[in-house]
């Protein structure tokens, strides 16, 4: 942990010494990652490069842990100008159905398959941010998600009936694990931690690196390896915010979002190794689940996302056939 904690501490200490000077421009980007994540990593990498670059004429402040709101009300910030740059995750499935597709259990294979799917369907996902008056920059992760819980080990969607399930506030997840037999329960991230704590609800599902900066490995005794689905997260900023920014600007923030995502991938990577680790030495019991069981069960949730989202079949189609390379 030593080099992670390096990284972060060098981010640190050029947004701290960025503050020594008055940038022509500051910018607010608030997140709700909690000390240690992947979210605060990805963030402060951004504002690292842009601080750095800019020449002195932008500096962008990070705000973590839900300090400027979670991530609902950071979206309406976004449109009110309160708050210039978010970062977002399942959430926007919420936003746009487009979105939806990364709900789709086990669609993305790997980082290098979201890369092609990026390049393939960018467009697509940025016309959908714009209709609902936001722009994406650039695309970060939130990662591979797993399943922790108080109640038994989960290998199948059966060993999930009536666990009481933290999911975030987006309808295709909830869909998902309804029909996986559990109980599931949206609730903000900064809030699950307490629930797990005082038994409101049983599990939770995240990447690891959510689930060991927030703790929950200290208020949950089985994490199980499902991997069930991959959630980008968007560098996301109010298209009206945007086109108020000169080009210089634009070129800029822009040219760090896109340096900036190869670094993210290699840190989610890295840890995705040290974090597994972490949470086993909590004590935490640890079983890889059955996947073929899990998409198995899925078909319904594909099967709906392709009959009642407009062009959601095409959608379906055009990401799986990237999962080769082809």
């Amino acid at each position: 942990m030593k080099i992670w904690k390096l990284t972060v501490g060098v981010a640190t200490a050029a947004l701290m010494a960025g503050s020594a000077y008055a940038a022509d421009v500051t910018l607010k980007f608030g997140h709700v990652g909690q000390p240690g994540s992947l979210f605060e990593a990805s963030v402060n990498t951004f504002a690292e490069c842009v601080n750095g670059s800019m020449g002195g004429k932008v500096e962008v402040q990070t705000f973590g842990a839900s300090q400027l709101g979670k991530d609902k009300e950071l979206l309406q910030k976004l449109k009110l100008g309160q708050v210039d740059f978010a970062l977002p995750s399942s959430v926007m499935s919420s936003v746009d159905d487009t979105f939806g597709v990364f709900e789709m259990p086990y669609i993305i294979q790997d980082r290098e398959h979201m890369k092609r799917v990026q390049a393939e369907l960018g467009d697509t996902f940025q016309a959908a941010a714009q209709s609902k008056g936001y722009r994406i920059v650039t695309y970060f992760e939130n990662g591979f998600r797993h399943i922790t819980n108080n109640v038994r080990p989960v290998n199948k969607p059966e060993d999930l009936a009536g666990v009481k399930l933290r999911t975030p506030k987006g309808a295709w997840r909830v869909k998902m694990f309804q029909l996986y037999g559990a109980n599931p329960t949206p609730m903000a991230f900064s809030e699950v931690f307490t629930a797990l704590k005082t038994n409101v609800i049983d599990g939770q599902e995240n990447p690891y690196a959510q689930i060991a900066s927030a703790k929950f490995q200290e208020v949950q005794k089985y994490l199980s390896i499902t991997g069930h689905v991959y959630t980008p997260a968007y560098v996301l900023v109010s298209d009206k915010t945007w086109n108020s920014w000169p080009a210089d600007i634009q070129a800029g923030l822009q040219a760090c979002g896109d340096s900036s995502q190869e670094t993210v991938y290699q840190k989610a990577a890295d840890l995705e190794v040290e974090l597994l680790d972490v949470i086993k030495s909590a004590g935490v019991e640890v079983n890889e689940a059955d996947k073929a069981a899990f998409i198995e069960a899925s078909k319904p949730i594909y099967d709906e996302f392709a009959a009642t989202v407009d062009g959601g079949q095409e959608l379906i189609d055009t990401v799986q056939s990237l999962a080769d390379g082809s």
